[in-house]
C-alpha cells in the first residue's frame, strides 16, 4: 500500500520539487499539499505536471484528518514549522522536516510528543546525501585537528543564520573530541569591523554567507600546524535534497521518537 503524504509548503521552491517526486514515485501516493500563498491550485500545475484535481489547502490539521495521510513533509519556516509538527503529531501523522531555525524548547517539546503518541519525526538541516557524508567526515577529522572553522553559503532568502547544517557540523565535531570544545585555546582577535570572525559556536567559528545564485554550500577547513584539511559539499540544484527526502518519507516509519540528521538512517550501527 503506498504512503500516503501531505506537504507543507507546497508551494515553495522545495515543496514544488518535493511534490514532483513524490508524483512520480510508484510507492507513494500524494494525497494534498498545504500553503497559505497558493490556495486552491492545483499540485499537479504546481510540480510542472500534469493536474491532478487536488487543490491546494489551507488548514494543515483538517487536510491531514481528511485524506489519512501517513507522513507530513514540511518545508516552511521556522515561524510555523513548530506548529505544523505539533498539527501532524496530534493527527497520529509522521513528520518529515527540512526547515530549520526552531529552538531547543521546541525540539525538546517535539520530542515530548512523539514519547507520548508513539510516532517517529525525521528532523534534519540537510537532505543531499552528499552534505551527510560531509558531516560524518567531519566528524572523523575531528578528533585530530583541534582547530576549524566552517564557512557556510545559501540563497540569499534564507532566513536563518547560521544554517542547520553548520550547527549540526559544529556538533558532531566537538562531540567526537575527547576534551569537548576548544574554545580556552582561541586567540584574542580585534575585529576592526564587528562579526568579521563569525559566529563563535563553543569555540568553533562559523561564517555565513547570503548571496543569489547560491543554493547551499558548506566548507569545513582544519588547520593544524604545516597543514590544513578542507572538505566541502555543493548542492547546485534542489534535485540534490530529494533523494534524502524520498529516503526519509519512506523510512520514518521505523524511527522511535525524533532523529535529528540523516546520518541516523544512512550510518546506522
Amino acid at each position: 500500500m503506498p504512503i500516503r503524504v501531505v506537504v507543507s509548503g507546497a508551494g515553495g521552491r522545495m515543496g514544488r520539487h518535493v511534490l514532483k517526486e513524490i508524483i512520480n514515485a510508484a510507492d507513494l501516493e500524494l494525497v494534498g499539499g498545504v500553503d497559505p500563498a497558493h490556495l486552491g491550485e492545483d499540485l499537479g500545475i504546481l510540480a510542472g505536471m500534469s493536474p491532478l484535481g487536488i487543490s491546494v489547502q489551507k488548514d494543515l490539521g483538517t487536510t491531514l484528518r481528511a485524506n489519512k495521510a501517513d507522513v507530513l513533509v514540511d518545508f516552511t519556516t521556522p515561524m510555523v514549522a513548530f506548529d505544523n509538527i505539533v498539527t501532524a503529531i496530534e493527527c497520529g501523522v509522521r513528520p518529515v522536516v527540512g526547515t530549520t531555525g526552531m529552538g531547543q524548547a521546541e525540539l525538546e517539546r517535539i520530542r515530548e510528543l512523539c514519547k507520548a503518541r508513539d510516532l517517529g519525526c525525521l528532523i534534519a538541516p540537510n537532505f543531499a546525501l552528499g552534505a551527510v557524508l560531509m558531516m560524518h567526515l567531519c566528524k572523523i577529522a575531528s578528533p585530530y585537528f583541534h582547530q576549524v572553522e566552517i564557512i557556510e553559503l545559501h540563497h540569499d532568502r534564507k532566513v536563518d543564520a547560521p544554517s542547520g547544517t553548520a550547527i549540526k557540523t559544529a556538533e558532531m565535531i566537538l562531540s567526537n573530541r575527547p576534551g569537548g570544545d576548544d574554545s580556552d585555546e582561541q586567540q584574542d582577535f580585534v575585529e576592526k569591523v564587528k562579526g568579521a570572525r563569525g559566529g563563535n559556536f563553543s569555540g568553533v567559528q562559523i561564517h555565513s554567507v547570503r548571496l543569489p545564485g547560491l543554493v547551499a554550500h558548506q566548507e569545513v577547513i582544519f588547520g593544524l600546524e604545516g597543514q590544513t584539511v578542507t572538505i566541502r559539499h555543493d548542492s547546485f540544484s534542489r534535485d540534490s535534497f530529494m533523494p534524502g527526502v524520498l529516503l526519509g518519507i519512506r523510512r520514518v516509519g521505523e524511527i522511535k521518537g525524533v532523529m535529528y540528521g540523516l546520518e541516523g538512517l544512512l550510518f546506522a550501527d
